[in-house]
């Protein structure tokens, strides 16, 4: 039989081999990270489990470099699974908890992150100001999700109209943008920013340097159970 090895129906076999290898592990790594994050909800853990799972089932441990330089290869694509199964565990999560369509949870979830906000933070705010209600408006004009006034919103954009606020993703990434500012200038506080959020500035301010308290109640129903800092880094 004629020695193909060098030729190029032997080069094409060695491409298809190699295609069909990083199918394996593309399998591999996928049913590892289910695994992880079903079984145990510990994503501290989950890159060493689903390297070790990985490893052995794909026979790493007989020393195959060619095994081991594709395994390596696809370590992004594995973190970004993982990932992307997380913010779906999560999506479903909050979906679940506060009763509201998945594709409302995840422009929470989305945008808190963007802006660092702690989403369950996040999920409270809007639950408490709106219900959840993108088109909700307050008597005194706060409008959308976050209930954010116009004149507010328009000092992060100054094209923004009162329609535009009623968009979600708009509404909460000026909302959450607001309070991660809050949150910075009093200095972490996120009880006494959430009170400014609320009340406004010039009446917090005005309490505290007459030596009252500022809490009208707000702060403490939103942060009721809450053992978080309000942000994320």
């Amino acid at each position: 039989m004629r020695n193909l090895r060098g030729t190029y129906v032997h080069r094409g076999d060695a491409a298809r081999r190699r295609k069909r290898l990083k199918k394996v592990i593309y399998a591999s790594a996928a049913a590892a990270v289910v695994a992880v994050i079903l079984a145990t909800r510990h994503p501290g853990t989950a890159n060493a489990e689903i390297a070790h799972s990985s490893a052995f089932s794909l026979g790493l441990g007989s020393g195959s470099r060619e095994l081991r330089q594709a395994l390596d290869s696809t370590k992004g694509e594995m973190d970004l699974l993982r990932a992307q199964y997380e913010r779906a565990d999560r999506i479903i999560h909050y979906s679940s908890r506060f009763a509201i369509p998945a594709n409302l949870a995840m422009h929470i979830l989305d945008e808190s992150m963007a802006e660092g906000i702690d989403p369950e933070l996040a999920f409270r705010l809007v639950k408490l100001e709106s219900d959840f209600n993108p088109r909700a408006t307050s008597p005194v004009g706060a409008i959308g999700l976050t209930q954010m006034m116009l004149p507010t919103a328009r000092f992060y954009d100054r094209a923004i109209t009162k329609e535009k606020l009623y968009d979600p993703t708009t509404n909460l990434r000026i909302g959450f943008r607001y309070l991660r500012g809050l949150i910075g200038q009093y200095h972490g506080d996120a009880k006494l920013a959430l009170l400014v959020y609320n009340r406004g500035e010039v009446a917090v301010n005005n309490a505290l340097h007459a030596g009252l308290d500022p809490s009208n109640g707000y702060d403490r129903i939103l942060t009721r159970g809450y053992k978080g800092k309000g942000v994320v880094e």
